[in-house]
């Protein structure tokens, strides 16, 4: 059994209070995979230029990641440089280069064609569409991350594969915008009758929500008191919550519940050095620390 994933693959150059980074792996897809694999099965669809060598290649393949998906094109990857301030909530952009990235078409292999479980991660909504109409049979459950460029600029087309897809995750200005609503409760409830029965509201330090028509179900951030880089944090989030999700095999409270921990604590990872570096790194048995005591320190006596 296994998990599909398609976003992007890149190099980005960083800057934050902690020290200045080049060249350094990441993309969407990137984070999410090796969060993911930490729990399942992953297949990767992505795009690479002539700068993805066996060195970057060999991160994905320790991780167990298949990269059948992945398509070499001439020219550069995608790249992002970004600046980060006090404020580590906020990214500021300061170049951004499609490269290869402009011209993908997500093909899958046949072999990709029957995955069971679906990640459609930020990329324009008429390919996510594409995706799901190359698959020969519906995934158990489809999930999707959108930004805000592509609610302002495709909200036709993303209305309609949200219309297809059985959970959302998107951050809180991205949910308000999706919705037109300015109350977060009020613009998840919107967001569950426009098609995902689940949504996760992404909140950066203050952690995450899930809410499905029957549920609201609040996680505060892990406390963290060095963050070097914020960067791929909610790609990383997402990737310990589906591929928890699909080691369950179900979406049922408790599993659902459950997975925005894992979440949560694939997060508090990554954020604590520079690029993939930590969460590439981390073991089980750190994984598995960290969560238990993440729930250790939630856990209240009754009144």
């Amino acid at each position: 059994m296994t998990l599909l994933a398609v976003g992007s693959i890149a190099f980005d150059d960083l800057e934050t209070p902690m020290g200045i980074r080049s060249h350094l792996l990441g993309g969407s897809a990137t984070y999410f995979s090796i969060s993911a694999s930490n729990f399942y099965s992953i297949r990767l669809v992505a795009v690479v230029g002539d700068d993805f060598g066996s060195a970057e290649e060999a991160v994905y393949r320790e991780h167990s990641i298949n990269l059948d998906g992945v398509i070499r094109q001439p020219g550069s990857c995608f790249h992002w440089k970004g600046r980060y301030g006090l404020n580590m909530n906020e990214a500021h952009t300061i170049q951004t280069d499609l490269n290869v990235f402009a011209n993908f078409v997500p093909n899958l292999p046949d072999n990709y064609k029957n995955t069971p479980y679906l990640f459609l991660g930020n990329i324009d909504p008429c390919l996510q569409l594409e995706v799901i109409n190359q698959m020969s049979a519906r995934p158990k459950w489809i999930a999707l991350d959108t930004m805000n460029f592509w609610i302002d600029g495709s909200r036709d087309a993303l209305e309609k594969v949200i219309k297809k897809i059985d959970i959302l995750l998107i951050n809180e200005a991205e949910a308000k915008s999706l919705s037109k609503e300015s109350n977060v409760m009020k613009a998840a409830k919107i967001i569950n009758s426009m098609g995902p029965k689940t949504v996760v509201i992404k909140r950066g330090e203050y952690g995450a929500m899930l809410v499905t028509p029957d549920i609201c179900f609040p996680v505060p951030a892990m406390p963290i008191e060095n963050i070097i880089d914020p960067t791929g944090a909610g790609d990383t989030f997402a990737g310990g919550f589906l591929g928890y999700l699909a080691s369950q095999g179900n979406l049922e409270e408790t599993s659902l519940k459950y997975a925005m921990f894992v979440g949560t604590i694939a997060a508090s990872f990554t954020i604590e050095n520079f690029g993939i570096e930590k969460i590439a790194s981390v073991s089980m048995s750190d994984f598995q620390g960290r969560l238990k005591h993440f729930l250790e320190i939630l856990r209240m006596p009754e009144l």
